[in-house]
This record gives structure tokens, C-alpha cells and sequence, in this order.
């Protein structure tokens, strides 16, 4: 429980005698000190905490410490009322006009102002989605970078997990973007470090997803299928196969992907991701699906796929819009696929990624693969890979259980 009062703070003393009139907090047994006004000692009456009336503008004088005494209890209590840790320092840096105006939420709307300026749409319709989660969770506009201690994410992980709504991959990335924020915070001293709650300390982690791409076989049954009579989805297959004969390209530059990107048998182009840029022979395979959208092209700057021809070029927004809508539909598509494949696994966009990993397993070097793959670092492509070499685990196995 922390106390407030108001004495002569008899540490300090002037030339001329005088001493501060300091209003104490004390909590934690330590005191920190909220000064107001060099007084000589004899006007000072200890008992009552007050100025005598000898002093001139006593009845002034009193009434700002007894007003500045219930500011800071006042503070006292709405800390302690919400159960917020607090320090008496903090106590003193609020009486002194330091209170953080920047709530959380202005900060984040901030931060989504910011990418949609740069055109990165992608990423501020997600970012806005994840705050829009904590918001829900908090229901509080004002909520200070204060208020978020290591308890209240641990109840929203909690919260989320609960909701059964998202995968641990997702409730990852929320609290990665709280994190973030609130390091943009404590760098634009909206927030003191103390603040700065243990996101390390099982709060985010990195959960193991299992990645299930197709074998050979199950491959060659959707390459066979007769889908003559199934427009939507001999184009579904034909954008999955696209992506996988190209290394498992991901959709959204799939979709992307223009005619002037075809150089010399080759495949040039960005990756959206990482703006890593890549050429990719292309084989037989893709050359027979580019055939079939030939008559659809308007001019070199086209796009090859039909998704994003009736999109706005000059508007991102549009754009992304379209490109979701598309994978959606697609994806939907190659769930049909797979019945009619008589295959059990789940076929989505990004399944084509992980069947390119599953079959090339070890055939391929790692360096290989990461430039295929465009990562970035060696290490990111090992521990994709790793999802789909098994072959010394069942060889370990069978060596135990083979006897």
C-alpha cells in the first residue's frame, strides 16, 4: 500500500535557510519526492503538514498541497484499484505532466497509416486484422503501453487459444506485432523500458507445423486427370502444377506474373515476399500450361493468368482484393481435385510448395535448393526441408525394431 504525504524536505537546504515543501510517495519502502516551494523552516507546521499562517498566501499555499496531495493519491488508487505494478517514481513522473498520451490503439493506427502510404497493402490488411484480435480482447480504446504486463498476454494467448479461431502460427504472429509496437514505443519514449514485458518467456514461440506435400504417385494421378469437362478446375490444377514445376512459386506472385516476365525460354522475375529476384528454366510442362492462356494476351505487360486483368493497375488495394478472392476460389477448386484424385491429403496453393520439398527430399543440395526456394539464409531452407527427409529417421527405426 503506498502513502502520500507532505513535509519539509529537510535534505536539501538553500543558501538562505529555506527548504522545499515536498509531497512523498512511498511505496515499495522507497520514497521519491513531488517538490513545490522554498519555505523558511518557522512557517512550517510538521503536525498538520501545512504552512503556518504566518506565512504570506497561506490559505494559496495550502490549497496547492492539499491539491497536489490528492493527485497523487488519486494516481495511487487507479493503479492499485487496476492492480497495476507501479513505482513511486511513476507516481512523481505523472504529477509531473509525463503521462503517455499515445495509447496502444493510436500507435497501431499509426503503424497501419504507414504501410498503406508505401502501397504495402498485403501486409496492413493483416496488421490491421491482428490489432483489430487485441482490441476485441482488451475493449479499451485508451489502453497504455503500461497496461500491457506480461499477464494480460498471457490471458490473450489464453483468450485466443480458446477461441479455437486461429492456428498457433497466427496467435504467434499477433503477439509479434505487439511486440514490435511496443518496441516502436519505448524507442519513441511513449514507454519506459521497465515496462517492456517477457515476450520470450513462453509467450511467443515458434510452433512446429507439419508440412504434408504430395509423393510422386499422387502427383502423376492429378497430372492424369481427365478434367476436360471441369473448367474450374483443370484451371485450379493448372495453377497448382504452375507453381510446383517452378519450384512451388507461391500464388500470390503466381498470379502476378506477366507475360514480359518470359524471356528465352526463361522465367524472369521478383518474389514478392522478399523482393529477391530469380530465373527458372522453364521445362515442357509449363510451356504446355502457358499455351493455353496465349489467346488471352493483350500485349507483352499482361498479365498471363485471367485474376488481376480486371483489376485496377494504379490501385494496390484493388489488386490484393482480387488476388484473394482468386485463391479462395482456387483453393476451393483443388479440393474437388483432390476427391476426383482420390486423394486424402488436404491440396491448397501452398500445398504445391510443399510437394516440390517432399519430392525432391535429398536429392537436391541444400545450397540448391535455397536459391530455388529463394530463401534467404541457408538455415531457413534445412529447416524447411527437414519437414520431408525421412529416410535416415526410418532407417534409424527400422535398424531398432527389425531385429
Amino acid at each position: 500500500m503506498a502513502s502520500v504525504k507532505a513535509l519539509l524536505y529537510k535534505s536539501k537546504k538553500r543558501g538562505d535557510g529555506k527548504y522545499l515543501i515536498a509531497i512523498r510517495i512511498t511505496h515499495k519502502r522507497k520514497s521519491k519526492y513531488y517538490f513545490l516551494k522554498w519555505v523558511d523552516e518557522k512557517h512550517w507546521n510538521a503536525t498538520e503538514s501545512k504552512v503556518k499562517t504566518s506565512y504570506p498566501n497561506s490559505r494559496r499555499l495550502n490549497n496547492l498541497i492539499l491539491k497536489k496531495i490528492v493527485e497523487a493519491s488519486d494516481l495511487v488508487f487507479e493503479f492499485e484499484s487496476q492492480k497495476k505494478d507501479f513505482e513511486a517514481a511513476d507516481i512523481v513522473s505523472l504529477m509531473k505532466g509525463n503521462r503517455t498520451t499515445t495509447s496502444f490503439f493510436d500507435l497501431a493506427e499509426k503503424h497501419i497509416d504507414n504501410l498503406n502510404k508505401v502501397h504495402n497493402y498485403n501486409r496492413a490488411i493483416s496488421d490491421n486484422s491482428k490489432i483489430a484480435t487485441f482490441r476485441e480482447f482488451v475493449s479499451n480504446d485508451a489502453l497504455t503501453f503500461q497496461d500491457i504486463d506480461q499477464k494480460l498476454l498471457e490471458n490473450f494467448k489464453i483468450y485466443l487459444q480458446a477461441k479455437g479461431t486461429m492456428g498457433e502460427v497466427s496467435i504467434k504472429n499477433v503477439l509479434v506485432l505487439i511486440r514490435l509496437l511496443f518496441n516502436r514505443a519505448i524507442k519513441q519514449k511513449l514507454v519506459e523500458q521497465k515496462y517492456y514485458p517477457n515476450f520470450s518467456d513462453g509467450l511467443i514461440t515458434n510452433p512446429q507445423s507439419s508440412k504434408i506435400g504430395l509423393d510422386e504417385v499422387e502427383l502423376r494421378r492429378i497430372e492424369n486427370l481427365d478434367l476436360s469437362a471441369k473448367p474450374k478446375i483443370h484451371y485450379a490444377r493448372n495453377i497448382f502444377l504452375f507453381s510446383f514445376y517452378l519450384a512451388g512459386i507461391r500464388i500470390s506472385d503466381v498470379l502476378h506474373m506477366k507475360w514480359s516476365a518470359i524471356r528465352n525460354g526463361r522465367l524472369y522475375y521478383t518474389m514478392g515476399k522478399n523482393k529477391k529476384a530469380s530465373s527458372l528454366k522453364l521445362s515442357k510442362n509449363i510451356l504446355d500450361i502457358l499455351d493455353q492462356y496465349k489467346n488471352g494476351k493483350r500485349n507483352k505487360d499482361d498479365y498471363i493468368f485471367p485474376e488481376l486483368k480486371k483489376a485496377d493497375p494504379k490501385n494496390p488495394r484493388d489488386i490484393y482484393a482480387k488476388k484473394k478472392t482468386a485463391t479462395k476460389k482456387i483453393n476451393e477448386s483443388l479440393a474437388k481435385m483432390a476427391k476426383l484424385a482420390k486423394i486424402d491429403k488436404e491440396i491448397t496453393t501452398h500445398i504445391a510448395r510443399h510437394t516440390f520439398g517432399n519430392i525432391a527430399g535429398d536429392k537436391i543440395s541444400p545450397q540448391m535448393l535455397q536459391k530455388l526456394y529463394r530463401h534467404s539464409n541457408l538455415s531457413t531452407t534445412i529447416g524447411y526441408q527437414n519437414n520431408f527427409i525421412h529416410k535416415d529417421a526410418d532407417e534409424a527405426l527400422d535398424s531398432v525394431i527389425n531385429f
